[in-house]
């Protein structure tokens, strides 16, 4: 996992954590383990009180007074120059956590022995353990940093039996409260961020994934116009030029330039709803069978082939998509057999079935070795085919005639 969202500690290491963010990523509000000036403010005013304490203490001389002060602030400083950076370092157990504590242990235990107001530091050390140390390290620094004051305490000479009574009580809860509590704050905080840090992946994943599926929409967009494309402006150019060629061979050649004429409308037509992302001009006021049976009128009319359309079962509506793959798997065909196949008669049949269509599209031409065609047209065709969920076979051999047939 990158560093910017490793947050382990109660408090985040705001610094380390947004290293390398730019200003805009880094979020308005800051996860709430993650606030540092909580605990400032904790140590601040709780060590300001506890020194406040020792000074107004009127029950030990000014030198132990004095002496107990002096190791406040060190602790103080300690905390400034050591402890500070370890807590921001967020590593449980580090080298610098262990020394901090061995610190605090050396100068406030101390300093609690002396004067038994000190005591009241321990709101702050006690946390201070939990988010630097872990397991038994930090359980042994509680008790060590509460034990000992109380033992000093309960062993001092006149002390009553109910008053040691009831401040060994106080200092049992005190030290149960921070053994039960302690961890688990810490379990609820690491718990939070590493919820925090899977929602973080989450969101990264849920970008990558509207990307990917803007590419792939983007590239099958693509692949569905390269299509359009070619059943429609590349075919229509390809009759145009048949069409002129053959009118250049004829001596009269306006039968052919009219239908070259008509051919350009048509193409014109076909461009138009390409760009308007209209349907296809030749289902536009008619149905799939009506197209049909214009393409194979227009196939006669330009390339002198019989072409026997029929229509076989009750005709229906089918969903515009499958119309649309049906009539250019039917254009492409007919394409085909005009530019390659030599033949004289083709078949196109379209037969309506319960659960299925079926497109079938013969000639009695040269026929080809399927293994071997690359074209674009029947790859395009077989894509579009398979998208919905149809399938497409085709069944040719060299001197043989060709079948294809499309079932969906």
């Amino acid at each position: 996992m990158p560093d910017d969202v490793q947050m382990e500690g109660p408090q985040g290491r705001m610094n380390r954590a947004f290293d390398g963010r730019r200003r805009d990523e880094i979020p308005q509000e800051a996860n709430a383990w993650q606030s540092f000036r909580g605990w400032e403010i904790l140590f601040a005013l709780t060590w300001t009180v506890s020194t406040v304490f020792v000074i107004v203490d009127d029950g030990h001389s000014v030198l132990t007074r004095s002496a107990t002060v002096g190791l406040m602030v060190a602790c103080a400083a300690g905390y400034l120059l050591l402890g500070r950076s370890a807590i921001m370092e967020d590593e449980d157990n580090s080298l610098r956590a262990m020394w901090y504590i061995a610190l605090v242990v050396v100068i406030f235990v101390p300093a609690s022995l002396l004067v038994s107001a000190a005591t009241f530091g321990l709101f702050a050390l006690c946390p201070q353990v939990f988010m630097l140390l872990s397991g038994r390290r930090a359980v042994a620094a509680i008790l060590f940093l509460n034990l000992a004051p109380a033992l000093h305490f309960v062993t001092e000479p006149g002390r009553g039996v109910g008053e040691m009574v009831i401040f060994t009580g106080t200092t049992l809860i005190a030290i149960t409260y921070a053994l039960v509590f302690g961890p688990w704050i810490s379990r609820i905080i690491h718990q939070s961020r590493d919820r925090a840090n899977l929602i973080k992946e989450l969101e990264a994943s849920r970008a990558e994934v509207a990307r990917l599926s803007a590419e792939s929409g983007a590239l099958a967009e693509r692949e569905r116009l390269a299509g359009e494309i070619h059943d429609t402006l590349a075919q229509g150019f390809t009759s145009i030029i048949m069409l002129i060629q053959a009118a250049q061979a004829q001596p009269d050649p306006s039968r052919h330039l009219g239908l070259a004429a008509a051919t350009a409308r048509e193409n014109l037509a076909e461009a138009r709803a390409l760009i308007a992302a209209l349907d296809p001009a030749p289902l536009d006021g008619s149905t799939l069978d009506d197209a049909l049976r214009r393409l194979s009128t227009r196939l006669c009319e330009e390339g002198g082939v019989t072409v026997a359309c029929t229509i076989d079962g009750e005709s229906r509506p089918l969903p515009p998509s499958t119309e649309v793959v049906l009539l250019r798997a039917a254009q492409e065909a007919l394409t085909n057999v005009r530019r390659h196949a030599a033949a004289s008669s083709v078949r196109l049949a379209m037969r309506y079935c319960t659960a299925d269509v079926t497109l079938l599209v013969e000639d009695d031409g040269a026929g080809f070795d399927p293994s071997t065609s690359s074209g674009y047209g029947l790859r395009g065709m077989r894509a579009r085919i398979e998208q919905q969920g149809g399938t497409l076979t085709v069944t040719s051999s060299p001197g043989r005639g060709t079948s294809l047939q499309v079932t969906i």
